[in-house]
């Protein structure tokens, strides 16, 4: 279990907070809003009103103590970069802050940001990778190379054998997990048989998968 501290309570932030509440992680929330913090109260462990370019309110929630702080404030990037700032020059351990552009991902990192998330950038990266094949169900980026995707099982592969389909051999991708009926089964060995009822969880380079599923 990790402790969070959420500043911005716009629409990101409210998943983000949901999100953080499903997986049992302590979040305390901050906002200038009222009425944004009296709504995500239901899935944090504590909420403060409040401006976070204020040295003064960032100082009294002993900003340290946090093992991750998250910058979430969509509507004012000057508010973005100074809460940013703040953060780290009051000793916080790790910063995590939104970008809407790319010119802000740069800004942010020089102001103290050790990552930046970029909702817009990623969610078209794969929203153009998920309409590119039928197969693909999901997909995560690792690298500029690398990338787990979630087939759902081409008909090529049903009824045979990771070992029959030979992948990492023909094509340098592995075989990861099987999710069936919304349950992941990562217990996959040369004689796992895939079937249709199951999505199979691979990893391998782009163009290798392209080349595979002929995208």
């Amino acid at each position: 279990m990790k402790s969070v501290l959420l500043i911005g309570l716009g629409r990101f932030g409210q998943h983000v907070a949901q999100k953080l509440n499903d997986l049992g992680h302590e979040v305390m929330a901050v906002d200038s809003d009222e009425e944004r913090v009296n709504r995500i109260l239901p899935y944090v462990t504590g909420a403060q009103i409040g401006d976070s370019t204020s040295r003064d309110f960032l100082s009294a929630l002993d900003v340290s103590s946090f093992d991750t702080c998250i910058v979430a404030i969509g509507d004012n990037f000057q508010n973005s970069l100074e809460t940013a700032d703040l953060l780290k020059e009051l000793g916080a351990k790790k910063v995590i802050a939104r970008a809407s552009r790319g010119v802000q991902e740069k800004f942010l990192l020089r102001c103290g940001a050790d990552e930046v998330v970029y909702p817009e950038k990623q969610l078209a990266a794969w929203t153009a990778i998920r309409c590119t094949s039928d197969h693909i169900l999901d997909y995560i980026e690792l690298d500029e190379n690398y990338s787990i995707f979630e087939l759902s099982t081409p008909e090529e592969w049903k009824g045979k054998t990771v070992v029959q389909l030979d992948l990492r051999g023909r094509y340098g991708i592995n075989i990861l997990g099987l999710r069936r009926e919304g349950r992941l089964d990562m217990s996959i060995g040369p004689d796992t048989l895939l079937d249709a009822e199951s999505s199979v969880l691979v990893l391998g380079r782009h163009k290798q998968v392209n080349k595979c599923l002929h995208i």
